[in-house]
């Protein structure tokens, strides 16, 4: 699904250029859950920022479903970000004074899907963020820090989109309730098999992921799969 090629991205200020992605090459396979790992500063932003869409590299080749993402117009590239890409962020994004379903229904109305659908797809997104029914009609700023990511994932999940990028999602959540979002990202990720890419700097939320890429000072320190994660998941199971 992704092929990435020795991906630079650098900025110029002036006479100032600063690299913030040094020739990473990786690859993500449709239905992966990868947490992409490091510190401030050490390009994970801008290459999520490049992998959806929202930014292109200064060189190297990046790949999304065989096509040449550097070669696509900027609709083509919008109608991607509609279509095949989710983004959930820390601050949840969501519109205080409005019900929740008005909130996941919205990306639906920049779509031009039909008015009749809106509502179903919009509780179809919500059932598989797990957020109770009872909550759908409150507004979005009379619920719990953990429901309000609820409601961002299935906002991200309405458009059926292929992959999901979750940049920082538990950053504003205390840690029951983290654990409570990133069990939502597993099961999405094995139940309606989404493609997950998890953006922390925090270890124990990169755990749970099934495969960690460490980035450090714009390059790769290491590409691992997460058997500690794997062996948790076999351990439910049974």
């Amino acid at each position: 699904m992704i092929e990435c090629e020795n991906l630079v991205k650098t900025y110029r200020n002036g006479d100032v250029e600063t690299t913030a992605v040094k020739g990473m090459s990786f690859h993500i396979e449709a239905g992966e859950f990868v947490a992409i790992m490091g510190p401030s500063g050490s390009g994970k932003s801008t290459l999520m920022h490049i992998l959806g869409c929202l930014d292109t590299p200064t060189s190297g080749t990046y790949l999304l479903d065989h096509h040449d993402v550097s070669k696509l117009s900027d609709d083509e590239l919008a109608d991607i970000r509609r279509w095949k890409i989710g983004f959930v962020f820390q601050s949840f994004n969501l519109l205080p004074r409005a019900t929740v379903l008005r909130n996941v229904m919205l990306p639906l109305v920049y779509a031009r899907v039909p008015h009749q659908e809106r509502r179903a797809r919009a509780e179809q997104a919500l059932t598989a963020a797990g957020l109770d029914a009872d909550r759908w009609d409150h507004l979005s700023n009379q619920l719990s820090g953990g429901e309000q990511q609820r409601v961002a994932i299935a906002r991200a999940l309405v458009n059926k989109p292929n992959i999901i990028f979750a940049d920082e999602p538990t950053g504003n959540l205390d840690t029951k309730t983290g654990e409570v979002v990133l069990d939502a990202f597993r099961e999405l990720n094995e139940k309606e098999h989404h493609t997950i890419i998890l953006i922390t700097h925090e270890l124990n939320v990169a755990e749970h992921a099934n495969r960690i890429i460490h980035v450090q000072d714009g390059g790769i320190l290491e590409d691992i799969r997460n058997h500690r994660a794997q062996a948790a998941h076999a351990r439910h199971e049974l």
